[in-house]
């Protein structure tokens, strides 16, 4: 029987183990191996497509089996650390540069593995981000951003391998202190944000984004026309923005959206596969998001690039 192999993102391997179900066979923190062909959980970093046992015998052996599948491997603890890191020690390195917005990912394949026992490999040659743990690290703009939130959408677009265009309208609703307007304007995009605090003044200044004092939700859809994306990073409970979310999909107004989902308390999973449930959608948890999930709505026939369902 297929299987796949799991690296949960960083504190939410109870929320991955609960995702996956049944399918479940294996928990060694932060891996969860589940039957079945590779899916794309929320709560997944990192997903190993083609994973496989492989005797080690020895630390040599281990690399010398590495190697033969091919050069870049990725090494992820969940036991025998020391010994892992010996074999790791024996692999070619793999540059971990902090990626540049907008410059292309990395394409050589990056495979990951763990010694499951002391001499036995885990390993899998391809994964589902071409970064190691499916962590995105970037240079980052310390100097522009008034807030860290603008790496969101950075991660977010390097993932999608699409973003907003030039003279594109984006919404930013409660875009205070206009991190991801800095983003978008940068693309050349239209920007209206709405929100009760002011964008900072670097932000505001840009002749391409305009700022409205007022609700994030208080904005009703039927006076906002035709919208090419709709951007919230809102704290406000999941369902509340469900809710809003539906008002906006009933009206059609709107191509494309990226919603931040907080979660709070207990996740709710209906609830969860209720967003899911939108057709052209995905959930995912960024690098960049904390206890909480990124919903991306892209317009019909308009492929997730990179990002299967």
């Amino acid at each position: 029987m297929s299987f796949a192999v799991y690296h949960a993102a960083p504190g939410l391997l109870a929320e991955l183990v609960a995702e996956l179900g049944d399918a479940v066979t294996a928990v060694r923190d932060p891996l969860v191996v589940a039957d079945g062909p590779a899916r794309r959980p929320a709560f997944a970093a990192n997903v190993w497509t083609a994973p496989e046992f492989l005797p080690a015998d020895s630390i040599g052996q281990a690399a010398k089996t590495l190697k033969a599948i091919q050069r870049n491997w990725s090494v992820v603890p969940s036991g025998h650390f020391r010994r892992a890191a010996l074999v790791a020690d024996k692999l070619p390195k793999v540059t971990a540069r902090p990626l540049v917005f907008g410059a292309p990912l990395p394409e050589a394949p990056l495979g990951a593995f763990t010694l499951w026992e002391e001499n036995l490999l885990l390993a899998s040659p391809t994964t589902s981000e071409p970064v190691p743990d499916g962590v995105y690290r970037f240079a980052e703009d310390r100097d522009g951003p008034p807030s860290r939130a603008y790496l969101k959408l950075w991660e977010l677009f390097t993932r999608l391998r699409f973003a907003p265009s030039p003279g594109q309208l984006c919404l930013d609703m409660g875009g205070s202190p206009g991190g991801w307007a800095f983003v978008l304007a940068g693309l050349g995009a239209r920007v209206f944000c709405i929100d009760k605090a002011p964008l900072a003044r670097n932000v505001a200044s840009d002749p391409l984004v305009s700022w409205c004092q007022g609700s994030a939700f208080g904005l009703d859809p039927r006076h906002a026309g035709a919208v090419d994306w709709l951007f919230s990073d809102v704290i406000c409970y999941p369902d509340r923005l469900y809710d809003w979310l539906s008002r906006w999909l009933d009206l059609g107004a709107c191509r494309r959206f990226v919603l931040t989902v907080k979660l709070q308390g207990a996740t709710d999973f209906a609830l969860l596969d209720r967003f899911r449930a939108v057709p052209d959608s995905r959930l995912l948890h960024l690098s960049h998001n904390k206890h909480e999930l990124t919903f991306v709505r892209l317009a019909p026939g308009e492929a997730l690039a990179g990002e299967n369902k």
